[in-house]
């Protein structure tokens, strides 16, 4: 932390603050503002550059509303939100591994580095019964093993998975596609609460953010970086578990298929790749797992 003066006043800047600042006032992409940031090691000493036409008499540069969104930092808190960026000791190991890591995320509830080798269990919004009670089953039996069950809150084979962990009394993670004070789906509202007190609810957006249609597919890529491997239920080739499919395989993570899948062409052109398990019932799937014991890396292929 640092303590400047800027119109005569003395301001607090940290770190967080600064790189908060700086996504949202310095007019660039987050994504180059977040590799510019990591390159320097210190938004801090960017500020400088991106801020002109104020006058300052330290070296970090003009501080005008940095100090409030500092203090926005500290209600967040308060409020039970926690805030990491890619600079601090706290941000997620696994996400530091992917090419479209967030610059920070947030979440409610507590953090474990075991999520480092957690499973996440996705499919279609709107599966068959015995989709739901697939995804169920497994996320209940990962569960029982001691693996962090990580999904989407979404409606259908998220809201299984996420149903069967708790179900187990095991650890489960909804990575969000809004911000952590909207409540999204509104019907599982109930659950993203639960999920917050005996898990972890983890967002890469801003509290306040709204879902949005460009949201969810970099929810995915958070989603896919989270967890070692990804286990697709039931999905079609325009929903959102074929992409983090696709996504897991580009960030180097385990891919199961139910054989059930193979009826789609996409399906069908994936299990031929490397990294790619097809599997016909839920138990295969928990029998292929029960190495999540061993160290991460095992799940990682080259």
């Amino acid at each position: 932390m640092r303590f400047g003066v800027a119109y005569g006043r003395q301001v607090r800047v940290t770190e967080r603050s600064a790189f908060l600042y700086l996504l949202r006032h310095s007019g660039r992409r987050w994504a180059e503002i977040s590799d510019e940031v990591e390159d320097c090691g210190s938004a801090i000493e960017l500020l400088p550059k991106y801020i002109s036409g104020q006058r300052s008499r330290v070296d970090m540069g003009p501080s005008v509303g940095i100090d409030e969104t500092e203090a926005e930092i500290g209600r967040w808190e308060r409020e039970g939100i926690s805030l990491a960026t890619v600079l601090d000791d706290t941000y997620p190991a696994q996400l530091q591994t992917i090419h479209q890591r967030p610059p920070f995320v947030t979440w409610r509830g507590s953090s474990d580095p075991a999520d480092a080798r957690g499973v996440a269990i996705v499919g279609s919004r709107e599966a068959s019964p015995s989709g739901l009670r697939q995804a169920e089953t497994l996320a209940k039996d990962l569960a029982e093993l001691g693996v962090s069950i990580i999904s989407g809150l979404a409606q259908g084979v998220d809201t299984a998975a996420h149903t069967g962990a708790l179900k187990a009394g095991g650890r489960t993670v909804a990575v969000l596609g809004a911000g952590l004070r909207r409540a999204y789906p509104s019907e599982n509202a109930a659950l993203q609460e639960e999920i917050a007190h005996r898990g972890m609810v983890l967002s890469q957006f801003l509290p306040d953010a709204p879902a949005t249609k460009r949201a969810f597919p970099m929810r995915d890529a958070t989603m896919s970086g989270y967890a070692a491997a990804t286990v697709v239920m039931e999905a079609g080739w325009r929903s959102g578990a074929r992409m983090q499919a696709r996504l897991a395989l580009e960030h180097g993570r385990r891919v199961f298929l139910m054989r059930s899948l193979l009826r789609h062409d996409w399906a069908q052109e994936y299990a031929g790749k490397p990294g790619v398990v097809v599997v016909d019932v839920v138990d295969d799937v928990a029998q292929q797992l029960r190495a999540i014991s061993r160290p991460r890396e095992d799940l990682v292929w080259a």
